[in-house]
């Protein structure tokens, strides 16, 4: 091997390394920015469909505390979902297939019916602590659902059109 070839191949060698780096750097930051995006639009959806929730039943003579109160596992259960549709929509239009949408809404749904079923059983009652459990499942079975694919979430996703929507799914 000449000195040449020598030089070649380990400039290549440090080429390579430092491009898988890159796309690993790239990948991490993907994975990431979609988890960030998954709770913003479950934060966004707390405000834009709890807030006209709350108005609803103060038509209705009633309030979100009265509800809390009365029924607690309508409360949780309407909390998963006015956290998991907005996050649908996002991912859809973020051009994700509907087995990753569906894994990533079970990921948010499962949790809020185990906090009913703990709120059932008498096994926790207090509101507050119920509520903290079912968003830390939440987040965690997010993260989970994101472990198990990270091929689904670690490549960019944009938004794409229905053709190509339809053609991924």
């Amino acid at each position: 091997m000449t000195a040449r070839s020598t030089d070649d191949a380990t400039h290549a060698q440090h080429y390579a390394a430092a491009h898988d780096g890159r796309r690993s750097s790239s990948a991490t930051r993907q994975f990431v920015r979609h988890y960030v995006e998954m709770v913003v639009a479950m934060l966004a959806g707390m405000v834009a469909l709890g807030v006209p929730a709350g108005w609803a039943l103060k038509a209705f003579g009633s309030s979100t505390s009265e509800l809390t109160d009365a029924a607690p596992a309508l409360m949780l259960l309407g909390m998963a979902v006015t956290m998991t549709v907005p996050m649908v929509a996002w991912m859809r239009y973020r051009g994700h297939g509907r087995r990753a949408t569906f894994e990533m809404a079970a990921s948010m749904v499962l949790p809020a019916f185990a906090a009913v079923g703990l709120l059932a059983a008498d096994v926790m009652t207090h509101i507050g602590t119920l509520l903290a459990v079912e968003h830390v499942a939440m987040l965690l079975g997010m993260l989970a659902a994101m472990l198990l694919r990270l091929d689904e979430y670690t490549r960019h996703h944009g938004h794409v059109g229905p053709v190509l929507r339809a053609a991924t799914t």
